[in-house]
């Protein structure tokens, strides 16, 4: 008894936990349980993931042992081989599947990857407001600073306001920028707002990244979600950005299949070396049966 007192009497808690216990996902979640409501925040669909995908999981669950087992720990090859053609032809560049790519429990895993693998005691992290709430967490559990940045309205008088309608000042956002900003994080299309992010918008941010050597983390679960003719653009794709971006997002959202937890980084394996460090050293690897596509796995072992 009195060794467990002497236990007790010391700070149980970590010091990177205070302040970053509270989640409001959590508060919402349960209000919207309580009260029947639908739950616009995390977005929960009332309809099932197209019916291809629902049987994809259940052939690839079929599939035998090795789909009981352990895959590879940064990404099933099937998985990562795919992500690398798709996203190579969006990014004018050519994408390595296991240097360039990690796979991650959802793109929430992806991004406390990068935080914890990028940001370091005293480095300061930009965040553009309104943000996803798990961005300043992050940051500080890494021994980070968040330094904020606005999204303001340019509409003037009556008129309603559009997502679009909000933009970053140029002059605040490069007033923001010091010797010890390591990373800016973005999200487009953003969450709340809906913001879709223009090919100017982005190179403005680009040219303030590649000024300062800054790393651009760019959240883009909702690449696929845009309307009304607006054009999602990685942040990416621009000159001199491969080098400094990462790139994350998932298949839950465009799927409608949140809950299998399927997400993703890409960058450039110097970068995406040290990500792969925190993951094995935390999750290790992702669930086998929702990386695996069985029609894919049986084109190459034909081709083969």
């Amino acid at each position: 008894k009195i060794r467990n007192a002497k236990i007790m009497s010391r700070q149980l808690h970590a010091r990177r936990v205070e302040g970053v216990d509270k989640n409001v996902w959590v508060e919402f979640t349960q209000l919207a349980a309580d009260y029947k409501a639908v739950n616009l925040g995390q977005g929960f669909p009332d309809f099932s993931p197209p019916k291809f995908v629902q049987d994809a999981f259940c052939e690839a669950v079929r599939g035998g042992p090795q789909m009981q087992q352990y895959t590879r720990a940064f990404g099933h090859p099937h998985l990562v081989k795919s992500l690398a053609k798709f996203f190579s032809r969006i990014v004018g560049h050519e994408i390595d599947p296991f240097e360039d790519i990690l796979v991650s429990v959802g793109a929430y895993q992806a991004l406390f990857c990068a935080f914890q693998a990028l940001v370091d005691e005293g480095d300061e992290v930009i965040i553009v407001e309104p943000f996803f709430d798990c961005y300043q967490p992050m940051v500080k559990m890494a021994g980070g600073t968040p330094v904020y940045i606005p999204l303001r309205p340019r509409a003037e008088g009556n008129s309603v306001l559009s997502s679009g309608d909000w933009v970053l000042c140029a002059e605040e956002l490069a007033s923001k920028f010091t010797p010890r900003t390591k990373a800016i994080v973005i999200n487009t299309p953003n969450n709340p707002l809906g913001k879709v992010y223009k090919t100017e918008e982005l190179q403005m941010i680009a040219d303030l990244c590649i000024k300062h050597d800054v790393l651009c983390i760019s959240d883009e679960v909702y690449e696929w979600l845009t309307y009304d003719g607006a054009k999602h653009v990685k942040i990416a794709s621009l000159p001199g950005m491969w080098e400094r971006t990462i790139t994350i997002s998932s298949a839950g959202k465009s799927f409608s299949a949140t809950g299998w937890k399927v997400g993703w980084a890409i960058s450039s394996g110097h970068i995406i070396k040290h990500l792969k460090t925190i993951h094995q050293n935390s999750v290790y690897h992702c669930a086998t049966a929702a990386q695996v596509n069985t029609q894919q796995k049986e084109d190459e072992d034909r081709d083969q």
